[in-house]
């Protein structure tokens, strides 16, 4: 249940009626908001005169849901904003890894020839095998803060784990929470006090409630800047890497007031289906497309299947804007 306490209540009452509540508090337009489990339906009777407005759910899908927020938030990445009424769908391209900066130096130069303006790659990478590259760590981080200042891109970088959410936050415009790690509440809790950004993949065998409670982590701590990625789910088929869920698409668009991006690249896992997919996407009128591109797949350390080279990329833009101008929606 969500809660609007009266103007007239203090901090200090708020925080007491929160505990007594045991909710979730958090400042929204200067009106203190409680958050409490959704098996609560009705306001307790002794706090009845310092509610303005209340609203009963029927799971702890809340802050994200359309029933409490009917209008789609609007997210910043960058200089870019998504989401709302802007009818932007933002492109962010980039390598799986960062790899050397010569290679993240061309994926910079490739964007901004495009007129794009967000920049992603991995640098702690969260493998299925402990002898695969697991990235460059802070020196890859540091790397793409460069191109950032270089380059006047906005960086998306991948959280693998806890232990180094404080170096993603501080080097990164947008931390993006991985399939691997939705369930991390050490990075989501800390992703709710900060204001980055934060994008949150679904997992591969994750229900769409499971996946939007996820993000519930991050607004309940205060921070509304949050976009949900699909990537993709593990069925029974084997020829492509995932299979891609339009229809969960479809339904988070009808009933979440987050922005969507999707991620065809880990989908299909195959360079050849990516531009399809991407077309199929726009053509959903989505907030944004996360799509991986490398100068030279065929040495890259992680992902070389899937990555499209720059000539790829550059005819991947072309087939996509008209689709996306077709329902209304900007390529930026």
């Amino acid at each position: 249940m969500i809660l609007h306490l009266n103007p007239s209540v203090t901090e200090a009452r708020a925080a007491e009626i929160a505990t007594g509540m045991n909710a979730f508090s958090i400042k929204k337009n200067d009106i203190h908001v409680l958050i409490t489990g959704a098996s609560m339906k009705n306001v307790p009777s002794e706090y009845e005169n310092e509610v303005s407005e209340s609203w009963a759910f029927d799971n702890d899908i809340q802050l994200a849901s359309k029933k409490y927020q009917s209008a789609k938030r609007e997210v910043k990445i960058g200089d870019v904003t998504i989401g709302g009424d802007t009818n932007n769908t933002i492109l962010i391209g980039g390598p799986c890894s960062v790899e050397s900066e010569e290679q993240i130096r061309q994926s910079a130069e490739l964007l901004k020839e495009m007129g794009l303006t967000s920049l992603r790659g991995g640098c702690y990478k969260p493998r299925t095998s402990p002898y695969s590259f697991q990235g460059m760590g802070l020196d890859g981080l540091k790397l793409l803060a460069k191109m950032r200042e270089e380059y006047g891109l906005s960086v998306v970088t991948e959280a693998r784990d806890a232990t180094h959410i404080d170096q993603i936050i501080e080097y990164s415009d947008v931390v993006q929470v991985g399939a691997k790690a939705m369930y991390d509440q050490g990075i989501l809790r800390a992703c709710a006090k900060s204001d980055r950004t934060v994008l949150i993949k679904r997992g591969f065998g994750t229900t769409l409630k499971e996946f939007v409670q996820a993000a519930e982590f991050v607004l309940s701590g205060g921070n509304d800047q949050v976009i949900l990625c699909e990537r993709g789910l593990r069925t029974f088929e084997t020829n492509t890497r995932f299979t891609l869920d339009l229809c969960g698409v479809a339904w988070l668009q009808e009933h979440v007031n987050l922005p969507v991006i999707l991620d065809p690249s880990h989908a299909m896992g195959l360079a050849f289906g990516v531009t399809p997919l991407a077309k199929a996407c726009a053509a959903m009128g989505i907030d944004g497309l996360l799509i991986e591109t490398h100068p030279n797949p065929k040495v890259a350390k992680s992902d070389a299947a899937q990555q499209l080279d720059h000539a790829q990329f550059k005819d991947m833009l072309k087939q996509v804007n008209p689709v996306a101008a077709a329902v209304g929606y900007k390529i930026v």
